[in-house]
Order: C-alpha cells, then structure tokens, then sequence
C-alpha cells in the first residue's frame, strides 16, 4: 500500500503534466500557484509523519532483524553446546568401551594365568605323590627282599642245626644200638622216628 507522500508526488506529476506550455517555448509552463502550493504544503506536512513511521518501520525491522539474530545466535550456541555434548559424551562412551574391553582382556589374561598355574601346580603335586609312592614302594621292597633273604638264612641254619642235631642223635643211637636188648623195639621206635622226620 502507497503512503500519502507518494500520493500527493504522483498527483503533483500528473499536475504538471496537464498545465499547458508557455507561448512560445516547450519546456516552460503555465501552473495554478495555489493548486501547487496546496499540494506542496500538503506534503511538507506528511512529510514528517511519514518520516517517521519509516523511522519506526525502520526501527521495528532492526529490532526484528536483532531479536532475529539473537535468537539465531542462541539456536546455534545451544546447537554447538548440544554437539560439544555429543562429542563429549561419544569420547566417554568410547572411552568407556575401551576400559571395560582392557579390564575383560586383563581378567581373562588373569584367569588363565591362574589356570596355567593351578594346572602346573596340580601336575608337580602329582608328580610329587608318584614319585613319593615310588619310594615308599621301593623301600617296601628292599624292607621284604631283606626280610626274605634273612628269613631264608635263617631258615636254612636252622635246618642245618636241626640237620646236624639229628644227625649226632642218630650217631649216639647208633652207638648204643649194640646195647640195647635183641627183641628189636628199639629198633622200631628208631625206623618210626626216621620216617617221620624224612616225611617232616
């Protein structure tokens, strides 16, 4: 929508274009004073109206274009304080992911250094145990052969005493023999015994 002023301009062109020329020349013309001063006085008088409701037009569209700016500059603050954020909380959470991915790393490192021991730990046990049974067994067995080889000894001298005791009771018995009276129970009783000690 035109303002006044421009009313009032186009109405003092359309004015000046229907005043008629001067006698004799083409560029100076004939005008009605008052009509002119009417429409001129007319305009000095809108003039400052209109001045200032450019003024305030004016100072409406920078107020605008500054609460415009202000609020532009505070979307892209707080967008750039949202992405910081952003950022900032990825950096964590990766930072976080690395930690726990380095701490189940370590624990599993951990755990099977733990089993790699328990498992030599429980092999040298069992070695140990074989070894000490080995021993044990091994002592065992030089205890019995000794107590076989001296049972054995044993036994033959006493065999040999009992061997040799006879032997002289015989030999006494013999001597006597000649004594003893002819009805031949001695005799009898000897063969009785030598029987029964060959059978022993």
């Amino acid at each position: 929508m035109s303002s006044r002023i421009e009313q009032i301009i186009d109405e003092i062109e359309e004015y000046v274009d229907s005043c008629k020329f001067q006698p004799l020349s083409s560029t100076k013309i004939v005008v009605n004073k008052e009509e002119l001063e009417e429409l001129l006085r007319e305009l000095r008088m809108k003039t400052p109206d209109e001045i200032k409701r450019y003024q305030k037009i004016i100072s409406n569209k920078d107020a605008i274009l500054a609460d415009a700016q202000t609020k532009a500059d505070a979307m892209i603050a707080d967008a750039k304080a949202q992405q910081e954020a952003l950022v900032q909380e990825d950096e964590v959470m990766r930072t976080a992911v690395n930690q726990a991915q380095q701490l189940m790393d370590e624990t599993r490192q951990q755990a099977q250094e733990l089993l790699d021991s328990a498992t030599n730990d429980a092999n040298n046990i069992r070695m140990s145990a074989i070894s000490y049974t080995d021993d044990m067994l091994a002592n065992l067995e030089q205890v019995m052969a000794h107590a076989n080889e001296s049972i054995s000894a044993k036994y033959e001298s006493f065999m040999s005493a009992i061997q040799s005791s006879y032997e002289i009771v015989n030999k006494n018995r013999m001597e006597l023999s000649p004594q003893i009276n002819a009805s031949g129970s001695y005799t009898q009783t000897q063969n009785a015994a030598e029987e029964e000690y060959e059978e022993a």
